[in-house]
């Protein structure tokens, strides 16, 4: 497989979470060019499991990448940049899927004694593909046994694989705040309930959450990114919205952090004789690495004199710790070296990480299964 053609087809067609139609026929395309003899494919939703047939098999090896692209106008100056405006494979996904399908193609012409299962998982970015994946029926008849997946990371040298036992990424909540009150006009404050007042109050104490009913010891991050409200500059704005995002290094922490949002919400009502309602949308379980099967891995990594760096927990958020909650595993972070960050217009990872990649997944797959 030429592994750059690849990624640099996947990245022209960047899809939402569960409009990955084009990437799905991409992907089965791809599957469908492998010898079949011991392959088996599901689709469900957009998303595809492939299971390849061991020999005598034990147990049941899973891999993981996931599809999606994100709503971001591509500013990369590539030639082989998005073909769908305001889409783009900004955190790396194209490189998932690239290095799945090549650790599938090298198990596919290589069979071992185990079998193992290609999860091809849409929606990552939102509204979340993991859980209603792992819940499916497709999922349940090949459930695997231990399963693992990547990460590509820009602030690494390429190839380098970080990894840590334990907590990697936090658990993560969206958080949308509608307020809703009086309007009127604006020579009139006192007959009107003005909610960009209302929400500015909020925004401003909502940070003493974290400095006042959060463990100085524990970590939690809540960051609103956008208020919108009002329709006019000389009308008092009957409603107001609030959006954010809220991370938490621990289940518990998240409990609390939700249950204080809620009573200073409570109390903005109060004050400014207004109604709210709070929406949390989509929420990410933590992704905590088994520290047996992590040390597995590292042993491996040892064995094949990969670079290691063991690396601290990040705020980020990653659907594949609903795998993880009900699946032995791990995650890692693989060094692509981009002087931009996940999530931004101009990333470019190196490509060169790609085979390195492939080699260190399927490597591993064989040496579970030795």
């Amino acid at each position: 497989m030429d592994t750059i053609t690849v990624r640099r087809q996947l990245h022209r067609i960047p899809e939402l979470g569960f409009q990955e139609f084009k990437t799905q026929a991409f992907l089965l395309d791809r599957i469908k060019q492998l010898p079949q003899d011991n392959l088996m494919v599901q689709v469900w939703k957009t998303g595809i499991l492939v299971k390849v047939k061991g020999t005598s098999s034990k147990q049941v090896i899973g891999f993981r990448s996931d599809i999606d692209g994100l709503p971001i106008q591509e500013e990369t100056g590539y030639d082989f940049k998005s073909e769908h405006e305001g889409n783009m494979h900004a955190c790396g996904h194209d490189f998932h899927m690239t290095i799945a399908l090549g650790a599938l193609e090298t198990i596919a012409r290589n069979p071992i004694r185990d079998d193992v299962v290609f999860i091809f998982q849409p929606a990552e970015e939102g509204p979340g593909g993991a859980l209603p994946m792992l819940q499916s029926d497709e999922f349940k008849k090949w459930k695997p046994d231990i399963i693992f997946g990547l990460h590509v990371a820009p602030e690494y040298q390429t190839g380098v694989v970080a990894i840590r036992k334990g907590l990697l990424f936090a658990n993560t909540s969206e958080l949308f705040i509608d307020f809703k009150g009086k309007g009127g006009h604006a020579a009139y404050p006192h007959l009107s309930n003005d909610m960009i007042v209302a929400a500015s109050h909020f925004v401003t104490q909502l940070q003493s959450i974290i400095s006042r009913r959060v463990n100085p010891l524990d970590s939690a991050v809540i960051t609103v990114g956008k208020i919108t409200g009002g329709t006019k500059q000389n009308i008092i704005a009957e409603q107001a919205r609030v959006e954010g995002t809220i991370r938490a290094l621990s289940p518990e922490t998240m409990r609390i952090v939700k249950h204080e949002i809620e009573n200073q919400v409570g109390g903005i009502e109060k004050s400014f004789d207004c109604q709210a309602e709070i929406d949390y949308g989509a929420n990410y379980y933590q992704v905590y690495n088994d520290p047996n099967r992590t040390e597995s891995f590292l042993q491996y990594c040892q064995k094949e004199n990969h670079e290691v760096v063991i690396c601290s927990e990040a705020m980020t958020g990653e659907d594949f710790g609903y795998f993880l909650k009900d699946i032995p595993g791990f995650m890692f972070w693989l060094g692509v070296n981009s002087e931009s960050g996940l999530h931004s217009s101009t990333l470019k990872p190196d490509e060169k990480a790609l085979d390195k990649a492939i080699k260190i997944v399927s490597g591993y797959i064989q040496f579970l299964s030795a």
